[in-house]
């Protein structure tokens, strides 16, 4: 790296920085979430104004690679707070009511999105060339089931609906069904490698087990040394951060991607007296994370939407992609809460809940462009598709859920609990 490429990527860091952290306080003071103004950011950034002027000239090309080294550090990062933030007790299901949510969030969109695809594949000539038609109609089905977990979450703390049985079925529901997603994806990955390292994948099972087995067991030796320290060392972070850092290695490596190893690690963190240990590292390592890596990655992902480049055909698909992605999760979360005798009123606010797709749709969209399954217009697309999804969530619940009938709920939750 010489000298003037460490100069650029130092200003650059400090321009991506500033402007991710002032537009994602004017989307909180706009009652959205940070991350649409981050997202914004990085779109500003990218080709869209100017035909690209600007993005190049504060981004020059011999600069990007350590930009994208950067921003898949910062993937890498999220996906392992994700698994680490996971509630498992939510996973293994709080009733039929959260198991029925759940499929029904993940299964009707898919189902939609795979035919989308299809429709795209058949009757327009851009998607016709695709390189795999079935990895394309399944990745197109993944990307429309999932829910945004860490986004939901955040969005229930903000307005304190963590504590109704609407915000915990929510949060049950979206831990399952971005399991499922997850999955779905790693299955669409392994079709996309074709060459002679395919034979990889196989050694997936024999080391999740392993970790599981092997490695969890190992690790809970962090609790024990947290506690006889009283703080979080800088030798137990360093062992946290180098086996993140080798288990999404390792997944690469394998052929599936370093999101699920990433994923996987924080799955297996501690969790058994260990709130403290939890606590310090989610603060520590996601503090650097959401002020420096996350916002490159928003930057990065910014350089493939030029919104300039939608015409007429692009505006159709985009109806819908938005028809598909919207349909597809309130229709099936909302009779799905409907068969569980769940009130009108608390299923459609389940159903915008499950609905929100965030920083976790566009992790799926950047894995999609990777592999070829998603051209340039394609992908700008299915970013505005999830800045909408995400954005509308808001003011529905507002309107759906105001303050008197969630405080109403939170009453009728603590007398059901006596």
């Amino acid at each position: 790296m010489k000298d003037h490429q460490v100069a650029i990527v130092l200003l650059d860091l400090s321009v991506i920085i500033m402007l991710a952290r002032t537009l994602g306080w004017a989307a909180r003071r706009l009652g959205q979430p940070a991350v649409i103004g981050e997202l914004l950011a990085g779109v500003l950034l990218g080709p869209t104004l100017f035909h690209g002027a600007v993005a190049n000239t504060i981004f020059p090309a011999d600069v990007r690679p350590f930009l994208t080294a950067l921003a898949s550090l910062g993937v890498v990062v999220f996906m392992f707070l994700v698994g680490y933030e996971l509630d498992q007790a939510a996973v293994r299901g709080r009733g039929g009511a959260t198991v029925t949510v759940s499929l029904a969030s993940t299964l009707l969109p898919f189902v939609l999105g795979t035919g989308l695809a299809v429709f795209l594949t058949t009757f327009l000539d851009p998607y016709r060339s695709a390189p795999s038609t079935l990895s394309f109609v399944l990745f197109m089905g993944s990307a429309m089931s999932v829910t945004a977990f860490p986004v939901l979450a955040r969005i229930l703390a903000d307005r304190n609906m963590q504590s109704t049985f609407v915000g915990n079925l929510a949060l049950g529901s979206a831990a399952i069904g971005d399991v499922l997603a997850w999955l779905m994806l790693a299955a669409v990955i392994s079709l996309s490698h074709n060459d002679v390292s395919q034979w990889r994948v196989l050694l997936v099972i024999p080391f999740v087990l392993f970790c599981l087995w092997v490695v969890r067991p190992q690790l809970r030796r962090l609790v024990a040394a947290r506690e006889a320290s009283g703080r979080l060392g800088p030798g137990m972070l360093a062992i946290v951060v180098a086996g993140l850092l080798v288990c999404a290695g390792l997944t690469q490596w394998m052929g599936l991607h370093y999101i699920f190893g990433a994923f996987l690690f924080g799955a297996i963190m501690p969790r058994l007296n260990a709130d403290k240990l939890r606590h310090e590292v989610v603060v520590r390592i996601g503090d650097v994370n959401a002020v420096l890596l996350l916002p490159v990655f928003f930057v990065v992902a910014g350089f493939r939407v030029d919104l300039s480049s939608v015409g007429t055909e692009g505006l159709g698909v985009l109806a819908l992609i938005l028809l598909t992605a919207i349909g597809g999760k309130l229709v099936g979360v909302y009779l799905a809460a409907r068969a569980n005798r769940i009130p009108k009123r608390q299923s459609a606010v389940l159903a915008t809940l499950m609905n929100t797709r965030g920083l976790t749709e566009l992790i799926i969209l950047d894995v999609g462009a990777k592999l070829g399954l998603l051209d340039g217009s394609l992908y700008t697309l299915m970013v505005v598709m999830a800045v909408v999804t995400t954005m509308m969530t808001g003011p529905l619940l507002s309107w759906l859920y105001p303050a008197k009938v969630m405080q109403q709920d939170q009453l009728d939750l603590v007398a059901s609990a006596r």
